[in-house]
Order: structure tokens, then sequence, then C-alpha cells
């Protein structure tokens, strides 16, 4: 199985939250999965007060539970996974950086490996590009002239528009 990274690890959070909140069992295994060592310590924490809470002083109604602090195993779990969900929230600008470096990283690697193939191959200068960003497709990758040909498409969209501005004009 893949490791989660704290993109999944914030959507996976925010859904089991609304899975608590609306009174589901959530897994212990899933629980572990999602919350860092800290959190669960956390976790681990308030459930023992909650126990310790409750040998001191019997309820005997609801409302004196509340009024003695007393929360159920779900109202803790919802409490601590809102706290790790805020942490995820804060943390997935710079997840989403990091995995994004990797993709390059990752896409510069494959793109300069073909080019070396390529060129020990024989090819070309075009050539050797040519293949090399047919390896990045290959990998579900964006080629590396991808960015060339938007700029290229981008710059004949222009003249077009300003010969159609030119013709448009003369006649009217």
């Amino acid at each position: 199985m893949p490791k989660l990274n704290g993109i999944h690890i914030f959507e996976r959070l925010r859904e089991r939250l609304e899975a608590l909140e609306a009174g589901e069992e959530i897994a212990a295994k899933e629980i572990r999965s999602l919350l860092t060592p800290e959190q669960q310590q956390e976790l681990e924490d308030a459930w023992k007060e909650q126990q310790e809470l409750r040998k001191g002083k019997r309820a005997r109604t609801a409302e004196e539970e509340k009024a003695l602090g007393w929360k159920t195993k779900r109202e803790v779990r919802i409490k601590v996974f809102k706290r790790a969900l805020k942490e995820a929230d804060e943390g997935v600008d710079k997840e989403f950086e990091r995995l994004q470096a990797e993709a390059t990283k990752r896409q510069l690697k494959i793109y300069f490996n073909a080019l070396d193939e390529a060129k020990k191959l024989g090819k070309g200068k075009a050539e050797a590009e040519n293949y090399a960003n047919n390896e990045l497709t290959r990998n579900k990758l964006n080629r590396m002239d991808s960015r060339e040909r938007q700029i290229e498409k981008l710059k004949q969209e222009r003249e077009i528009a300003r010969y159609t501005r030119l013709v448009g004009g003369g006649k009217g």
C-alpha cells in the first residue's frame, strides 16, 4: 500500500471527521494511519483524563455529566481530529510544493536520461529531444517542449486576433 502524503491525509481526516460527527464508528487502524504519533498520544491522554474524571465523581443525569465535563470517546476523537485537520490544512500548501518539486525532479531525470540514451544511439539534437519528450509522454508527464508550444500557440492567436481587428476595422 502506498504511503499517504499530506494531501491524502487532509482529505481522509476531513472525511473521517464528518463520519464521526454523523455518529459512525471508525476503526482504530484508520485512526492510527491518519494521526501522527503526537496526535495519537494526545488522543490517548485525553481519553485517560476522561476516565480519571469519571472515577472521581459519579453523575446521575446527562446534565451532571456535562457539568462535570464528561465526554464520550467519540467526542474526544472529534476534538483531536479537528485539531489534526487544522494542522493538516496548514501543511497542505507546503506538501503540494514538495510533491511538485519531486515530480519536476522525476521529469528532469527521465528527460536527461532519455536524451543521453538517444545521443548514444547516434541521433541528432532534434531527434534526441523528440525521443526524450516521447519518454516523458510515456511516463504520463508533461513534455519539456510543451511550454514552447504553448508560447508559440499564444503568439499565433494574438497575431490572428490583431489581423482580424485590422481587417474588421477597415470594413466598418
